[in-house]
This record gives structure tokens, C-alpha cells and sequence, in this order.
């Protein structure tokens, strides 16, 4: 199925899902429509909103989860290495990373699991600043570059050196947050920068090249709960993949309105956020974490073992068989916030 087959059918399944809540279809004499909040009334909720989540910005603006009856605290991730932190500290419920980095949390014991997968994008690349004569990935030998360790950057950096036959300690990694990072490279500071966006397409219309991207490079993203979150208040995380859910058809139904409320988050001009929507984040993407997701996951794990980020191949190959719960996924209802 076309990416524009997709957001029609599934913008169209929303709006089949809101008649039928709304009685519109069956008539007058139609049953009332459940309350999107029965049994979540004052319950609690900790979960995070990204930037490179535009789902979660969805979520956030609309106020679903506020709306049926969830005491909600939203707290914003600055990437996927602090959305793990926040995920370990039991300061979330739900937060969303990259798939590499919710393996590599996997693997050194954080008891997280994933039950969403909310885009498929080209986020990261590796980036030099205007005038910059690096061109290439072996230029970056003897080069000081920044990337937030633990993120999917940092991966696509790691993928990239292999790619141009360097290795990295060919190359010396000034560890920064993302926002930090491109901070430096304008500084002059570093060389070159393995960005994220939507930063990294601010940076692209300020004059900064993407000298090396490998959409292959990037893993998922992915939303991750914790298992004690799961285990004691199931009916919560689904209320949270349901909301993704109608995000997702919501996205479908409004492309710009999603792109503003990208730009007003990010303090992005609406044609950078409208980049990021349209040209770098596949949103279409099948919802269900599966083999697609493993089989990326399987190229990066070798490497955590390689850095010595994580102590064995065996706890990877734990984390790929345990990571993943589909059960809230299949069983998502969008339309109950339609």
C-alpha cells in the first residue's frame, strides 16, 4: 500500500470510528457513545512529548488524555538517551526513543518494553557547517565530532565511520545534547555534527550541509512504557496507544496543522516544521512493533557490544526477544478519541 493509500484509508477509518461513536450511522435510537474515560478517572499518568515525536506534540495539544479523566504530567524529552533516563528513574510511565536506544536500555536491564511504534523517519544525518570543506565521511578522520551518545545519531554516526572505513577512534566525539551539538558546530567548536531533527532541518536552512545521510542507518521510533507501568495499570496504556493512535489518523487529516504545532513547539519556521512533516518523517508507518523493527535492531546491537556499551552479545540478543509487547497496539481503539 502507497503512503497516500494509507493516510486516505486511515484518515477514513477515523471518521468512520467518530460516526459510529457519535450515532451518526446507526440513527437516533443508537446506544450513547462509551466514555473515552470510563475507568480513568483520576488516574495518573507520567509521560514525555518529543520534538522528533510529532505524535506526542499531537497528543498534547488536542488534550485527549486530560479529557478522559487522566491527571496528566507531560514531560519534555530532549532526546532518547533522557527519555531512558526518565524511563529508568520511574519519572515516566511512557517515553519515546529511537529503537536503538530502547534496545540498548533493554540490554543493560531497564525494564521497558515497546508498544507503539509512531514513525519511521530519516532523522539523523551528519552535518558540517556552512563552508565547511568536509564533503565526505572520511574527511572526518582526526575530526572533532559531536553526537549525543545513546541516540539514534550517535548509532548513525558509529554505522557511517564503518560506511567510509574509519573507525571511531579515528574521530573524537564530543558527547552533547542535540540542541548542544549544533551550538558547537556554529561555534566552530567541532567539525561536524551527527544531527536530529527537527534541529538539524533548522540547521539546513541556516546554511549547514547534510554531507552523508543512509535513511537505512535510521532505526524506528519508538514508544516505550515500563513493565511495572503495564502490569499494574493496563487500562491507562491503552488509553496512551489509542491516543497515538488517533494521532496518527489525526496527522493524516491535518499535515499542516501538524507542521505548526511542530514549529510552535520547536520554535521552528513553519516551513522547516513542514519539512520534518512531510519530507523526513514517515508517520504511515504500520503501528505494530514486529520483525521490521528486530531486523533493524540486529545490525546496531553487535556495535553496543563493540563499544563495550554493553557487556555481551547474549544480553542483546535477550533484549531483542523480550523488548517488544504488540498486545496494546492490536488491540488499539482510535476512534474513542475521534
Amino acid at each position: 500500500m502507497s503512503r497516500t493509500t494509507f493516510r486516505t484509508a486511515l484518515a477514513a477509518g477515523a471518521a468512520a470510528s467518530a460516526l459510529l461513536l457519535t450515532g451518526c450511522v446507526a440513527g437516533e435510537n443508537a446506544p450513547a457513545a462509551e466514555n473515552p474515560g470510563d475507568g480513568l478517572e483520576g488516574q495518573s499518568l507520567a509521560i514525555d512529548f518529543a520534538t522528533y515525536n510529532p505524535l506526542s506534540l499531537i497528543i498534547k495539544d488536542q488534550g485527549w488524555l486530560e479529557d478522559a479523566g487522566l491527571e496528566v504530567e507531560w514531560v519534555q524529552s530532549a532526546g532518547s538517551n533522557k527519555a531512558n533516563e526518565a524511563l529508568r528513574a520511574g519519572a515516566v510511565d511512557v517515553g519515546s526513543t529511537a529503537g536503538s536506544a530502547a534496545l540498548l536500555a533493554r540490554s543493560n536491564g531497564s525494564p521497558i518494553k515497546v508498544i507503539d511504534i509512531y514513525s519511521q523517519p530519516e532523522w539523523a544525518a551528519l552535518v558540517a557547517p556552512d563552508g565547511s570543506p568536509i564533503t565526505s565521511v572520511e574527511q572526518l578522520k582526526g575530526k572533532q565530532v559531536a553526537a549525543t551518545k545513546g541516540t539514534d545519531p550517535y548509532f548513525f554516526l558509529l554505522q557511517s565511520l564503518e560506511a567510509g572505513g574509519l573507525a571511531p577512534d579515528d574521530i573524537t566525539v564530543q558527547n552533547l545534547q542535540h540542541a548542544d551539538g549544533w551550538a558547537a558546530l556554529q561555534a566552530g567548536a567541532v567539525d561536524a555534527w551527527s544531527g536530529l531533527d527537527p534541529i538539524m532541518a533548522g540547521a539546513e536552512e541556516e546554511g549547514a550541509t547534510l554531507f552523508y545521510r543512509n535513511v537505512d542507518f535510521n532505526s524506528y521510533g519508538f514508544l516505550n512504557a515500563t513493565e511495572e507501568f503495564l502490569e499494574n495499570r493496563p487500562e491507562v496504556a491503552q488509553a496512551v496507544v489509542d491516543a497515538y493512535e488517533q494521532a496518527r489518523a489525526w496527522a493524516a487529516e491535518h499535515p499542516e496543522e501538524t507542521a505548526q504545532i511542530l514549529a510552535d513547539v520547536a520554535g521552528l519556521d513553519l516551513a522547516v516544521a513542514t519539512k520534518v512533516i512531510e519530507e523526513r518523517s514517515n508517520l504511515d508507518v504500520d503501528p505494530v512493533p514486529g520483525q521490521a523493527q528486530i531486523d533493524v535492531l540486529k545490525k546496531i546491537g553487535p556495535v553496543f557490544v563493540e563499544l563495550g556499551d554493553v557487556p555481551n552479545q547474549q544480553l542483546v540478543d535477550d533484549a531483542l526477544d523480550t523488548l517488544i509487547d504488540d498486545s496494546f497496539v492490536t488491540a488499539a481503539d482510535p476512534g474513542r478519541f475521534a
